[in-house]
């Protein structure tokens, strides 16, 4: 590194010499140029050489000898001075010329300056020839010398070249053998931390493994506890069903022995005549509230839930008490018939002799007023006829029913009897569970009914029963359906006058598929209310007063006959049901056409109503009754003929019924004036309350 930095001053001083101020041109060889061939110009004096030979004039010759003398080894400092300021081109004779001109030039004092300076200026010239020759021969060696040294510079740049180039081989050979030793190195290192690291990797994929089977080992245990647990709650949860349908099962039977037992209980059973009135009336209300609260229980079971243990216990003892009930209505009953028997049979048959004369007089009496009246008014006092041959048509034909099972209604073996109570549940329940619940409900009842009608085979108290079971069956079943229809309005209906609508549309449906049973519901109806004929019928002679109350509807025993607020509930209720069916059908039927016993039937009803002479108390409750119920379908269906008819009872037939009503009795007429005024006024009767509507049926 030393001789290199040495190398690079001698350059830098040799370029900042006067020499290496030449000019030179690297392209000469490619020109074919001599390497020195910009210095050979010729040497010429400049224009100012005059000035300067005079300013040199004073100086001494020797000076020019001097420089003379010293040219072959002068500085090239002084040359490049003498060079620069002295320029002449001419030829030798013209410097002698200008020699002796200046040699015969007078010898004064600027003659003598002058010839000095032309003494001086031809050894100057004398010295520039010098100075040419040696030049020239200079440049003969220079250019030997360059040739030499440019030689040896190759030479010496190839060694060096040579040597850098061997240098530089072995430093890369040296650089390669260390990055191959570096790269050895770091792959050693990268393998070993590889290994390591894999080491490691594997350590702890051995410690998740066993980590995993760890935590695999807990979950399948989980699993396994939890599947034992869900079988242990699907078996518990079977258990449950299971003992669920089983109280299910029970809590019907319990039901059914419950409505049987409370049937017994009824007054106008012939084994209660006797019965003391506070002890009937006290059992029967008994019997209605152990049934209601039965009903109660069930009507959990009817949304989907099975009846818990506290449900069964509750209908048990509702059994249990029932039973108790019975036993002492049983005792009540007989220690009534005893001391009847031995007390009263004289007193007995005094007094039916004089009630025997009493209905004689009241038949004569309430005949000559009928005439009297019927004279007088110009109404009927009796239906139409063709209304009255009706009436017995489906009376006599609701007879003939009810002897065609007389075989299976007294059975005489104990089979027989079985079939005949499971028959009598399966009519008689369904119809007992019909209510508002839900559309859904009523129409599994609809369907539970019409399957027993067409002699499948349905459930009943956790047993299949059909009518084809017994060749009576399906008379037995109509009739007693019959019958229950009617009672749900006489019961059901009269307490709570909303449940007309899901009976009557149950009821216009098994009429429409079964006339049958339509006929048979229309019998029971009007033997038990003959208003629904409409009919009041006459008081034949030799017909009991307590027969003849029975014919009108009343409810009769031992104890007398039942308070006219009972009787007036009972009919409102038979005949808000009979408005309600002549205005329904049921909605999922097939068959087309008009309903089997529709509006035609309540607006005949409503005419020969108001042909007739009106009767205290009973008529305008019916009256009112009707009109709320189905008032609003005869109005959208006869309009203006239908607002005609109700002027007329208000104008005309209102009068009649305010003239038979006594003041004690005016409760049911001032609800008809009211309900007709409002009418008249809005021309407009509002749809009575409990319709069902789409949303009942979407439930």
């Amino acid at each position: 590194m030393p001789a290199e930095n040495l190398r690079w001053e001698t350059l830098q001083a040799l370029k900042n010499s006067p020499k290496g101020n030449i000019t030179y041109d690297p392209f000469w060889s490619e020109r074919g140029e001599h390497i020195l061939a910009g210095c050979k110009e010729a040497l010429s004096l400049s224009s100012t050489s005059g000035i300067i030979l005079e300013r040199l004039g004073s100086s001494p010759l020797q000076k020019s000898r001097f420089l003379g003398s010293g040219s072959g080894d002068s500085s090239p400092g002084l040359s490049e001075e003498i060079s620069s300021s002295v320029s002449f081109t001419g030829s030798t004779s013209d410097l002698n010329a200008m020699h002796t001109t200046l040699s015969s030039a007078p010898s004064s004092k600027t003659e003598r300056e002058i010839y000095g300076c032309a003494s001086f200026t031809k050894g100057v010239i004398t010295l520039t020839c010098r100075q040419e020759a040696l030049q020239s021969h200079l440049t003969d060696v220079l250019n030997l010398s360059a040739q030499m040294a440019l030689k040896v510079r190759q030479e010496m740049q190839e060694k060096l070249v040579a040597a850098v180039a061997t240098s530089e081989s072995e430093q890369l050979k040296r650089f390669e053998e260390f990055m191959e030793l570096k790269q050895r190195q770091e792959y050693q290192s990268m393998r070993d931390m590889m290994d390591r690291e894999t080491k490691e990797s594997i350590g702890r994929q051995e410690k998740l493994k066993e980590e995993q089977r760890h935590r695999m080992k807990i979950i399948n245990l989980r699993l396994r506890e939890a599947e034992q647990q869900r079988l242990r709650e699907a078996e518990l949860e079977r258990q449950r069903q299971a003992e669920g349908r089983e109280r299910l099962r029970n809590l019907n039977t319990i039901q059914e022995e419950i409505l049987q037992l409370n049937q017994l209980l009824e007054p106008s059973s012939q084994t209660k005549t006797d019965l003391p009135p506070a002890t009937l009336s006290s059992c029967c209300t008994r019997g209605n509230q152990l049934c209601s609260q039965l009903s109660e229980v069930v009507r959990k079971t009817a949304e989907g839930e099975f009846p818990t243990v506290e449900d069964m216990t509750v209908a048990e003892r509702a059994l249990h008490e029932m039973r108790a009930l019975i036993r002492l209505m049983q005792e009540e009953v007989a220690k009534a018939q005893e001391k009847k028997k031995k007390e009263q049979e004289d007193e007995e048959e005094r007094r039916k002799q004089a009630e025997l004369q009493a209905q004689q007089e009241a038949q004569k009496k309430a005949a000559e007023s009928a005439k009297e009246k019927a004279k007088r008014k110009g109404l009927q006092n009796s239906a139409e006829d063709s209304t009255l041959k009706w009436y017995k048509q489906l009376q006599e034909s609701a007879a003939q029913c009810a002897q065609s099972y007389e075989q299976l209604n007294s059975p005489k073996d104990v089979q027989t009897k079985k079939l005949k109570l499971e028959l009598q549940k399966a009519a008689s329940i369904p119809v007992s569970q019909i209510s508002s619940n839900s559309g859904s409900q009523l129409r599994e009842i609809f369907d539970k009914i019409d399957k027993l009608l067409s002699g499948r085979a349905v459930v009943s108290g956790g047993k299949s029963v059909s009518t084809s079971q017994h060749p009576q069956g399906l008379d037995f079943v109509s009739y007693k359906l019959a019958e229950k229809f009617v009672k749900q309005g006489e019961e059901e209906v009269a307490s709570h006058h909303e449940a007309a609508f899901p009976i009557a549309v149950v009821a216009s449906g098994i009429w429409e598929l079964h006339p049958r049973v339509g006929e048979l519901i229309l019998a029971h109806l009007h033997k038990k209310c003959p208003y629904a004929v409409p009919h009041y019928p006459p008081m034949k002679e030799g017909t009991p007063v307590e027969e003849y109350q029975r014919i009108l509807g009343y409810r009769v025993d031992d104890s007398g006959v039942e308070g006219q607020d009972s009787f007036l509930k009972r009919m409102s209720g038979m005949i808000r049901l009979y408005a309600a069916v002549i205005q329904l059908r049921w909605p999922y039927g097939s068959k087309q056409g008009p309903a089997p016993h529709g509006l035609n039937h309540g607006w005949r009803w409503l005419a020969q109503m108001l042909n007739m002479e009106p009767l205290a108390d009973i008529t305008a409750t019916l009256l009112f009754d009707f009109l709320e119920v189905c008032g609003n379908a005869l109005m959208k269906q006869y309009q203006i003929q239908f607002w005609k008819l109700i002027l007329l009872l208000k104008e005309e037939y209102f009068p009649r019924i305010e003239a038979v009503t006594e003041s004690g009795q005016m409760g049911s007429v001032i609800r008809l004036k009211q309900f007709l005024e409002t009418s008249l006024q809005s021309r407009q009767i509002r749809p009575p309350k409990g319709q069902l509507g789409s949303m009942f049926w979407g439930s």
